[in-house]
This record gives structure tokens, sequence and C-alpha cells, in this order.
């Protein structure tokens, strides 16, 4: 047991912030629950389902006997998430928003919080656990985290606590449904928060104006029209609204400053592919070069064999035996040894 250890929990309105919190108690934490708004609603359901979640945390802790206070972080949000994900789809990059949602909001602003509120840790249910301030991957493989977690600062890791890491998601949802919490069969929530179900083009015009072009083939043909290159990105397939025979036609590559992007048909096309990449910002920097190591430059991919070399300007090139589908400007590849995810860094391009 342990006496008198306060801990915060990021209550989402979901299963595994839930079983979160009724584990730390029963483990003998005092245990608070801390839901936050990220995002303004608009429109009768709202975006995120904030009133809906909030009601599911709201309940859950009653359930579970703690208290559940709220937080706004909309305009931090707004300045620390989506106005650099909008600037960065203007320059023609796929930013990834929950990693720096991650990094920005939940394991920074949210986490002086818990601590305003004297916890001694804070706890959320992602499937990740912690070794030694060292981020691990989470018990169950096709519940595993850590790659939306690898730019945290690893001094925050040492006061962060994982309940359900070390669990499989069925797990998960049988302890909640034992223990009578009325979200063990609710849906994971999917995609980007603040778009939900809706329309992506439909949602970022508001924000990024349509700006017609073409569609062409790496031969300089013309093969179809779009709405602005901003859109689209590489490997995309639906929604591209190219017709005529043959395979379908994926997204190769872009060129934002003449509004132009290029497709060519087959999933497999070799434009799709390169051996290698160039990253900037990273999180990892290895004790020696080469450093041979694993990675993923996409969540939920197998971990990939691959060479770190140092490049000038902090800059890394990354090689991979087996070329790679799909590298994409502004993605993250995060790096791991086993299951200790060692880092990443933002992808600056693929290497042909």
């Amino acid at each position: 047991m342990v006496a008198m250890k306060r801990v915060v929990v990021g209550m989402s309105g979901g299963v595994d912030s839930s079983v979160s919190a009724y584990l730390l108690k029963s483990q003998g934490y005092e245990v608070l629950g801390l839901f936050m708004k990220n995002w303004e609603e608009q429109g009768a359901d709202g975006i995120c389902k904030s009133t809906a979640d909030y009601e599911d945390a709201a309940k859950v802790c009653s359930i579970l006997n703690i208290p559940l206070y709220t937080v706004n972080f909309v305009q931090e949000y707004w300045d620390l998430v989506f106005s650099h994900f909008v600037e960065e789809l203007k320059l023609g990059y796929t930013p990834n928003p929950d990693i720096l949602c991650n990094r920005e909001i939940k394991f920074n602003v949210f986490f002086e919080k818990a601590k305003s509120l004297g916890a001694d840790f804070l706890a959320t249910g992602h499937y990740c656990q912690t070794e030694g301030g060292k981020l691990l991957k989470g018990a169950d493989p096709s519940k595993d985290q850590s790659y939306f977690l690898h730019a945290v600062n690893r001094e925050v890791l040492h006061k962060v606590l994982f309940p359900v890491g070390n669990l499989p998601k069925n797990e998960v949802r049988k302890i909640a449904g034992a223990q009578g919490l009325p979200v063990h069969d609710k849906k994971d929530s999917t995609g980007i928060c603040f778009i939900g179900k809706r329309n992506f083009k439909e949602f970022i015009s508001q924000y990024i104006p349509y700006k017609p072009g073409n569609f062409k083939n790496l031969a300089g043909e013309i093969v179809g029209h779009h709405d602005g290159a901003a859109y689209y990105t590489v490997g995309q397939r639906k929604g591209l609204g190219i017709g005529g025979p043959g395979e379908a036609w994926f997204v190769v590559s872009k060129d934002i400053d003449k509004n132009e992007v290029y497709v060519e048909q087959g999933a497999d096309h070799p434009a799709l592919y390169a051996p290698g990449l160039l990253a900037k910002e990273s999180t990892f920097i290895p004790p020696s070069f080469p450093f041979r190591c694993t990675s993923k430059i996409r969540y939920r991919q197998e971990d990939q064999e691959c060479v770190i070399e140092a490049v000038e300007n902090n800059v890394l090139k990354v090689s991979f035996p087996e070329p790679q589908r799909a590298i994409t400007p502004r993605q993250s590849i995060v790096f791991y040894d086993g299951p200790v995810c060692l880092g990443g860094a933002l992808i600056e391009k693929a290497l042909k």
C-alpha cells in the first residue's frame, strides 16, 4: 500500500483513464480526477464530445468516490498546438497534433496544474510504461502509445504513472465492467480531436482557403484537379477524385510553391518508397555513430531496423535496410531499443 501519496488522474471520460483511477485508488493512493477541456464546442453535438465526456468522467468519479476538478486549456491548446498545426499545413507539411498536445499540454501545462493541486504524481490512461524515467512500450502491442509520447520531457516522466500500461485492452474493459463503470464498453476515440468525425478538408478550409491546382503524374501530365496542395499528404489514396482505368491513384509528392500534387497509380509504386530520410529537432542523440536500433515512421507500424548517422547542424540521417513507404515530412520518426522508447525526431525529407 502507498500511504498519503496524492495522484491526479487525467480523466477523459474513457475507459482507460477510468480504470487507471480505480487501480490507483485500490493501491492506496489518494486520487483526484482532473478533466481537461482543450477545444470550444461548436454545433449541437460539440467537437470532441466534451460535454458528454465530462458527464461520463463525473459518473465514474462518483462511483469511485473521488473528487473531479475541471480545467480549461482552450487558449493554450490554440496557441501551442492548433495554430502550429495550421501553419505547418500551409507550408505543405503533415504535422501530428497528438504528439504536440502530449508534449505541450498534457505533460506540461496540465502537469503543472496537477502539481498545483498538491499531486505527487500525474497519471493518465495511456498505454505506456516507465522504468527509471525511461519510456517503455505498452504491454498490449496493438494499443502501445509510446510513439505519441516520445517527445515528453524525461524529467516529467519521473512523476508520471501509466496504470493500464501493463495490461491488455480487453482486461481493462473487464475490470471496468466488474466495477460497474458505465464506460466499460465505450468506444475508443479516434482521429484528431478538434476535427472529430467531420470531413478533414471541409474543416481545414475554414483556416486554409481553397486554392485549386492540378494533380500531375511524374511525367508532368495533368490527371486531375485538386482544391489545394495543403490538403493532401504523401501516401494518400482517399479523396483524390481521380477517375479512369487501372489501379488507384496515390499521392507520391507535393510542390507547395507551385501548388501541384504528384500522383501515381498503385499502392506499391516505386515513387512511394525511399531507403532513408533526414530528420531534425531530435529528442534522442545516439552515444556514437553509426547507431543501430529500430524505429517507426508512423503509429502502429511494425518496428523497422535502421541506422542513424550524424549530419551537420543537428540533423540525423536514418537509413533502412528495407525501403520505407510514404515517408512524410514533419511526421515523427521514433526510435526504439527493444521495449525502450529512446526518443524521436521530425522528418525533414525522404532520401531517394
